[in-house]
C-alpha cells in the first residue's frame, strides 16, 4: 500500500488534466495483448485491425515491450499534463525535448528485470535517437488508434472532470475519491492506494493532479520531477462503443423527435454540449439548437459550473423520460 499525506493547502492546489499520450501508451499495451482489455474490450476489437497495420514498426514494438511488462514506464514518453485542454502536439513537444541522459536513466529503470528484448527493440532502446524514435512511435499509434475517436474520448474525460471537480470543490477529498476505484480510499487526511509500490508521499501544499483516463485503471506518478498525479478510469467509457439504435415503439421519439429524445435520455446526469455532441454524434450547433427547444419547453435547464455550462433535465423532463 502507498499512502499520500494531504495537508490543509492541498485541496485548493489540486487540479485536473487530460493526458493523450498516456491514453496512447495504454492502448498500445491493450492492443498488443500485453495488458488486459477490461471494460473497453468492445472498442478494442474495433481498433485491433488498425493496430496490426503499425505493429511491425520497431518503435511501436518497443513501446509495447516497455508498457506491457512493468508498472513503471519511462516518464518522458508520456509527461503529466499541465492543464485540462492540453493537446497531443503540446505533449509531444515536451516529450521530444527530453535530454538523452534523462531518457537513458528512465529507460534503464523501465527495463530492469525484464526479459531480453528482440533485436529490433534493443536497437531502438540503444539508439542515440531513442527519444525521437519512441515519440514518433507514440505519434503513429495516436494517429492510427485514438485520433479517430478522440472527440468522444475527450468528451468522456471532460465530463468526468466536471463531475469530479465539482465534488472536490463542494464536498472535499472524501467525496471526490468516493467511487473512483476500489484501490483508492480516503482515511483521516491520507489517500491510501492499493498498489505494488509501498511507502508514504506528502503533497506539502502542491496539491494532486487528477487525470481521468478512458483506457486504464488506477495508477499514480510520484516522481520528484513531476507533479504528483493520480490516474483513474473515467465514468461513461461505454459511450465509445454504444450506438444509437432506434427503440422499437419509442413513444418519446414520436413525441419530441428522435434527437431530442436521445438528448433527454443522455441527460440522466448533467452534461456539456461538447459531451452530448460527441456522445450522440450530432454537431455542436445541432445539439445547441435542440437544447434551446427543450429548455424553452421546460424539459431541461442549464447552469454554469466553473468554465463549463451544464445542462440537466428538469422534473418535467424526468417524468417524460420515465413515462416513456
Amino acid at each position: 500500500m502507498h499512502r499520500i499525506v494531504v495537508g490543509p493547502g492541498d485541496l485548493a492546489a489540486s487540479r485536473f488534466g487530460i493526458a493523450p499520450l498516456y491514453e496512447t501508451l495504454h492502448v498500445i499495451g491493450l492492443a498488443s495483448g500485453r495488458l488486459p482489455a477490461g471494460p473497453v474490450s468492445p472498442w478494442l476489437e474495433r481498433v485491433r485491425p488498425a493496430y496490426r497495420e503499425i505493429a511491425g514498426d520497431p518503435a511501436v514494438r518497443t513501446l509495447a515491450f516497455l508498457v506491457g511488462h512493468t508498472s513503471y514506464v519511462a516518464d518522458f514518453i508520456s509527461p503529466p499534463p499541465a492543464r485540462p485542454n492540453l493537446t497531443v502536439a503540446e505533449q509531444l513537444a515536451v516529450a521530444r525535448a527530453t535530454p538523452l541522459e534523462q531518457a537513458r536513466e528512465e529507460i534503464a529503470r523501465n527495463v530492469e528485470g525484464l526479459p531480453e528484448p528482440e533485436p529490433d527493440v534493443r536497437d531502438v532502446l540503444e539508439s542515440t535517437e531513442v527519444v525521437r524514435r519512441l515519440t514518433d512511435g507514440v505519434e503513429a499509434a495516436w494517429t492510427a488508434l485514438i485520433e479517430p475517436d478522440w472527440p468522444i474520448v475527450r468528451s468522456i474525460l471532460e465530463q468526468d472532470i466536471v463531475h469530479r471537480a465539482g465534488r472536490l470543490a463542494a464536498y472535499g477529498w472524501a467525496q471526490a475519491l468516493d467511487g473512483l476505484s476500489r484501490k483508492v480510499r480516503w482515511r483521516d487526511g491520507v489517500i491510501e492506494l492499493d498498489m505494488r509500490s509501498k511507502g508514504t508521499s506528502r503533497l506539502d501544499g502542491s496539491g494532486l493532479m487528477f487525470v481521468p483516463t478512458a483506457f486504464s485503471d488506477v495508477g499514480v506518478a510520484l516522481e520528484r520531477n513531476w507533479p504528483y498525479t493520480l490516474m483513474y478510469r473515467a465514468r461513461g467509457v461505454a459511450a465509445l462503443w454504444e450506438g444509437r439504435e432506434p427503440r422499437e415503439g419509442d413513444a418519446l421519439a414520436r413525441l419530441v423527435g428522435r434527437t431530442r429524445a436521445d438528448l433527454l435520455r443522455a441527460l440522466a446526469e448533467p452534461a456539456t454540449t461538447t459531451w452530448l455532441s460527441a456522445r450522440l454524434r450530432v454537431s455542436l450547433g445541432g445539439v445547441s439548437d435542440h437544447l434551446a427547444v427543450l429548455r424553452a419547453s421546460g424539459l431541461v435547464t442549464r447552469e454554469r459550473s466553473g468554465r463549463s455550462v451544464l445542462y440537466r433535465r428538469t422534473a418535467v423532463g424526468d417524468v417524460l423520460v420515465g413515462a416513456s
